[in-house]
């Protein structure tokens, strides 16, 4: 049996946002996770803290994202490519961050580097552009996220939540069906972060996330801590908020998925995109990383005019 780990100076954990408590039966999940191996009075007392709450909003959010692609819209045969960047992260004082950042830890990533092939200003571009260096973990709860989108079994439990103009008679079952996979792999998420909780010693509640649960300041998603995560301080787990761990578990990501040292400029682009399949985050990163690349032949050719 899969016992959840709640340190006793955690149990009344600060709360970390302020979210509107909407009345959840939870009892379906729990036995879920009862069935599936944890330990049950571990997921009686998790689940019975006052401060466990039912979030609506990013499981709607992802159907609403769904729904505006689904089959019946029209969209051009053609693939799209998209140049376009976030421009906030080519700013100067977000580069001069960057390069900051860089300079601080460049004996680890250029340890990385040779150890995984990948350049260390894109290292630091994923960085940047997922928690600006580390600063934005996200502003949720991991556990309310992925446990609240588990629940989120029955397309009725978020529809009052999804914009009416998006649900027609013509893709209500396919809303049904994709809401029910979403849901699936939450709850796979959500299993994978209480292992990562009880492995680290940590309350399940205490690990900030995204909309979707991502965690960390590289922002995986739990289950891709066991696939990727590098226990690089060597303390024996995988902690995604120390920046040993994170750094390289970046740079195994993109290893495993495809970036080697003599990688095609048409190739990076895919590999980045398995981070994440915005083709306007890809942009980004390499965008990024290329200006990191450019101040440092700036500064080689200043010291070698000096």
């Amino acid at each position: 049996m899969r016992e959840i780990v709640i340190p006793s100076f955690l149990l009344i954990a600060a709360l970390f946002f302020s979210l509107p408590a909407l009345a959840a039966d939870w009892s379906p999940l729990m036995k879920r996770l009862i069935d599936d191996g944890f330990e049950e009075k571990s997921v009686q007392a998790l689940f019975s803290r006052n401060d466990v709450q039912f979030d609506p909003e990013p499981m709607a959010t992802k159907m609403n994202e769904l729904l505006r692609l689904s089959p019946n819209y029209q969209v051009s045969s053609k693939p799209y490519v998209s140049r376009e960047v976030h421009k906030r992260y080519l700013r100067p004082d977000m580069i001069n961050k960057a390069r900051a950042y860089l300079e601080r830890n460049r004996t680890i990533l250029e340890q990385i580097s040779r150890t995984y092939c990948v350049p260390k200003e894109v290292v630091v571009s994923i960085l940047l552009v997922e928690t600006h260096l580390g600063a934005n973990t996200g502003k949720r709860r991991a556990f309310h996220v992925l446990s609240s989108m588990a629940l989120s079994t029955d397309f009725e439990q978020v529809r009052s939540f999804v914009p009416s103009r998006l649900i027609r008679n013509d893709n209500e079952e396919y809303a049904r069906t994709r809401c029910r996979e979403k849901s699936d792999w939450a709850y796979n998420e959500l299993k994978f972060l209480l292992e990562y909780s009880r492995i680290n010693k940590a309350d399940p509640l205490s690990i900030p996330g995204s909309i979707y649960g991502a965690i960390g300041i590289c922002q995986f998603m739990p289950s891709n801590v066991f696939l990727y995560g590098v226990d690089a301080d060597g303390k024996g787990s995988i902690d995604l908020f120390s920046t040993p761990d994170a750094l390289n578990s970046i740079a195994n990501y993109l290893h495993q998925n495809g970036w080697g040292y003599r990688i095609e400029k048409k190739n990076r682009r895919q590999v980045v995109m398995t981070y994440n399949r915005s083709q306007v985050y890809a942009n980004t990163v390499l965008a990024v990383a290329d200006r990191l690349r450019a101040k440092k032949r700036e500064r080689g050719r200043s010291h070698r005019a000096t």
